[in-house]
C-alpha cells in the first residue's frame, strides 16, 4: 500500500468501502414479501429458483455449490436470503448463529419414502411403522433427536434386527442433513436412516444403505438396485407417476433463511 500513488490509493479504499458497505446495508427482512426484487442464494442444480419465482416473480439469484455456501452468503450480507428445503435450513439455523427462517413458506410440501409401483407390501410396511411411531411417541423423540433447537443432531440410536428375512436395501443421498448425512465416524445417519432401520426391524430384515447422487435415486429404485429410497424426497404428482410413495412423514417445503 505504501508504494501506491495517492489517486490509486483513494480508488482502492473507495472500492473496499463499496464492497464492505454493500454487505452491511442489506435491508433487515422479517416478512417474505420484503424479498420481492431481492437477491436469493440458491444451490446450483436445484429447482429452488423456479419455486421462488412462482411466489416472487421479480426475485434475483446467486448460485452456490452447497447450501452452506449459500447460508454464509446470507450471513455475510452477499445475498438477502437463502431458499431451500425448510428442514435442511432449520438444521443450519440450529448450528449457525445469526440466521433465522421466515415463518411464511415459499411452497409447502410433504416428504415420503418411495418404493416401486408393484411393491405395495413394502409401502404398507413403511406406513405401519409410521403409524406406530405416532402412537407410541417414538416419532416425537426422533424429531427432537434430528431437529434440535440448537446444536447438531444427536447420535443415531441402536436398532437391532435379526436379519432372518434377508436384506432391505435403502437408496439415499447423504447430502440432506438431518435426513441423511455422514457423521464423524463416516457412517450414513439421519432421520430417514433411523426410520428405514425401524422398517427393516419390523420386517425382520437387515438394512443395507446404498449412498448415491440424489438424481440417481428414482432410476436406481425403478431398475431394482434398491428396494426403497429416502433423502428428504418431496411427494409430487410427476414422481408419483413413476414410484409409489408412503404416507407423508414430514411437512416442510421451500423456505427463506435470512440474517437475524
Amino acid at each position: 500500500m505504501n508504494n501506491l500513488r495517492p489517486s490509486v490509493l483513494v480508488i482502492v479504499l473507495f472500492s473496499l468501502f463499496i464492497v464492505l458497505g454493500g454487505c452491511s446495508q442489506r435491508e433487515k427482512i422479517t416478512a417474505l414479501q420484503q424479498l420481492s426484487g431481492k437477491e436469493f442464494a440458491v444451490p446450483t442444480g436445484t429447482v429452488a429458483d423456479k419455486l421462488v419465482l412462482s411466489k416472487l416473480p421479480d426475485a434475483r439469484f446467486q448460485y452456490y455449490n452447497t447450501v452452506m455456501d449459500g447460508a454464509l452468503a446470507v450471513k455475510t450480507g452477499k445475498a438477502d436470503a437463502l431458499a431451500y428445503d425448510e428442514p435442511i435450513l432449520k438444521n443450519i439455523a440450529a448450528k449457525v448463529d445469526g440466521l433465522v427462517i421466515l415463518k411464511e413458506m415459499i411452497t409447502v410440501d410433504q416428504y415420503g419414502f418411495a418404493v416401486r409401483k408393484d411393491d405395495a407390501p413394502l409401502k404398507q410396511a413403511i406406513d405401519r411403522t409410521l403409524g406406530q411411531l405416532k402412537t407410541d411417541g417414538t416419532g416425537t423423540e426422533m424429531l427432537r433427536r434430528w431437529f434440535p433447537v440448537s446444536g447438531s443432531p444427536a447420535p443415531m440410536p441402536e436398532i437391532a434386527s435379526s436379519g432372518d428375512n434377508g436384506i432391505l436395501r435403502l437408496g439415499t443421498s447423504s447430502v440432506t442433513e438431518p435426513f441423511s448425512f455422514v457423521d464423524g465416524s463416516g457412517m450414513v445417519v439421519g432421520y430417514d436412516i433411523e426410520l428405514a432401520r425401524r422398517v427393516a426391524a419390523g420386517l425382520g430384515q437387515k438394512l443395507e444403505v446404498v449412498n448415491m447422487d440424489f438424481g440417481a435415486l428414482i432410476p436406481a429404485l425403478m431398475s431394482g438396485k434398491v428396494d426403497m429410497i429416502a433423502a428428504c424426497i418431496t411427494i409430487t404428482e410427476e414422481r408419483s407417476e413413476k414410484v409409489l410413495f408412503s404416507e407423508p412423514y414430514y411437512t416442510g417445503g421451500i423456505a427463506a433463511m435470512v440474517a437475524q
